[in-house]
């Protein structure tokens, strides 16, 4: 209803319309202040997901390292100085990626930052937001992988060797489609500084769904991943003498789409501090990741729980 068909109420009729207007909209906006918090919770989760022996950080989608950090620069009416999560989860994720063995490991949760500027962040890494407006941002970190060890599977990684632990320079960026309607894409391109010396890259979309409140927040999106010819050769393909120790046949992996995804996070605040968060993903590995001996199975499934403290 318009301000000219309020003005051909009667003026009580004016006041309950008025003071219903007020409630929706302080509700919606206590709505869109706990979706800007619960993106902040989510980054508590990714965090804490364990340092696997033999995989990277996590296999969840990039995105999810990330999420509601837009939102909370578009919903919140002032970002805090700072904002520090710290806990403890459990999570289990594929082994490696293209395992049929799933790994079950405790871990610890722990992300900091300083308004939307720098951040430093066990799932994200350290890095600072070179530009940092409320519908979109860009920034470079130094993220890190630390490898495959051939130890971790001696039955399927046997003669194929380790692939070391790597820091990586990533260069990032988001942008929320509107605030009615607060989609956001996020890309990102790192280049592994030691190890396989390859590039890889992410694409990712996520967005609150339905039912997200002050207390609870719910977001979903898909992802992919794409990496060059070194990285897929140095993970998925397999080399004369590789073929030779480990019995499998000679493969040639090429760079392009590594995988797909879609991913789901969730956050539930028992307090203004204390909260739980939930994550899952689904993988599946294509092209060259897909085709590759080394493969077990092309469908990785994780997923992660974990009790927060948000100072």
């Amino acid at each position: 209803m318009g301000e000219t068909d309020s003005m051909k109420m009667l003026p009580w009729q004016r006041r309950r319309f008025r003071e219903r207007e007020a409630r929706g909209e302080a509700a919606a906006g206590r709505v869109w202040y706990g979706l800007a918090r619960g993106g902040i919770a989510g980054l508590a989760l990714l965090a804490a997901m364990p340092v696997a022996r033999a995989q990277t950080p996590s296999p969840l989608a990039e995105w999810q390292y990330n999420g509601g950090e837009m939102l909370r620069g578009i919903f919140m009416p002032e970002i805090p100085r700072w904002q520090v999560v710290a806990g403890g989860a459990m999570a289990a994720q594929p082994l490696y990626d293209g395992s049929a063995r799933t790994h079950i490991e405790p871990g610890v949760s722990f992300d900091m930052r300083y308004r939307d500027i720098a951040f430093a962040s066990l799932g994200e890494g350290l890095g600072i937001n070179l530009i940092h407006e409320k519908m979109y941002r860009a920034g470079v970190a130094i993220s890190y992988d630390l490898g495959r060890k051939e130890s971790a599977d001696r039955v399927h990684l046997n003669g194929l060797g380790n692939v070391n632990f790597a820091p990586e320079a990533k260069v990032f960026g988001d942008v929320v489609l509107s605030r009615d309607f607060p989609v956001v894409l996020r890309a990102n391109v790192r280049r592994q500084l030691g190890a396989t010396n390859g590039w890889i890259g992410d694409l990712g979309a996520y967005m609150p769904l339905p039912g997200s409140s002050q207390t609870f927040q719910w977001f979903a999106g898909p992802s992919t991943t794409l990496a060059d010819d070194t990285y897929m050769q140095r993970y998925f393909g397999v080399g004369v003498a590789q073929s030779r120790r480990s019995g499998l046949r000679r493969f040639n992996a090429s760079g392009g789409f590594k995988s797909v995804g879609f991913g789901l996070s969730a956050n539930y605040f028992f307090t203004d501090h204390w909260f739980v968060s939930g994550q899952a993903a689904l993988t599946r590995l294509v092209g060259s990741a897909a085709r590759s001996p080394i493969t077990q199975a092309k469908t990785g499934v994780s997923a992660g729980l974990s009790m927060n403290y948000m100072f």
